[in-house]
C-alpha cells in the first residue's frame, strides 16, 4: 500500500477529514486526530491506539507495527509500515484508531448500519 491508498482508505471512514498540524498532514474525526500518513515515501504512518491495542498489534506483527518513540508512543501512538502492509491490516488499524477517538454516538450509529 502507498500513501495515496492509505489516505483514500482513511478518508473512507465516517466523518473523516484531512487536516494538518505543525506542518504535518493528519486525519481527524470530528476534530480529533486518529491517523497520520507517512511524511515521506517509504516512511511510517501513525495511528492512535490504546496501550493494550498497541501491545497486541506490535506483538502480532512486529514487522508492521512499532510504538512511536518517546512520550507519544507511551500514549498509544503507533507506527504502521504501510508500504509492507496489506489493505486488510491497514484497514483494521485505521478502523481501531477511528473508533478510539470518534464520539461514542458516532461509533454506535456506524455500528447500527453495519450488517
Amino acid at each position: 500500500m502507498d500513501a495515496d491508498a492509505f489516505s483514500s482508505l482513511t478518508l473512507s471512514l465516517p466523518e473523516t477529514a484531512r487536516s494538518s498540524h505543525m506542518g504535518a498532514i493528519d486525519f481527524r474525526v470530528r476534530g480529533k486526530i486518529f491517523a497520520q500518513p507517512p511524511a515521506k515515501p517509504g516512511g511510517w504512518a501513525i495511528v492512535k491506539l490504546t496501550r493494550e491495542q498497541q501491545e497486541m498489534m506490535c506483538a502480532a506483527e512486529p514487522a508492521l507495527f512499532a510504538p512511536e518513540p518517546g512520550h507519544w508512543g507511551r500514549l498509544g501512538w503507533t507506527r504502521l509500515a504501510i508500504y509492507a502492509a496489506d489493505e486488510a491490516t491497514a484497514r483494521g488499524a485505521l478502523w481501531t484508531a477511528w473508533r478510539n477517538v470518534a464520539p461514542k454516538a458516532l461509533v454506535k450509529a456506524d455500528d447500527a448500519v453495519k450488517p
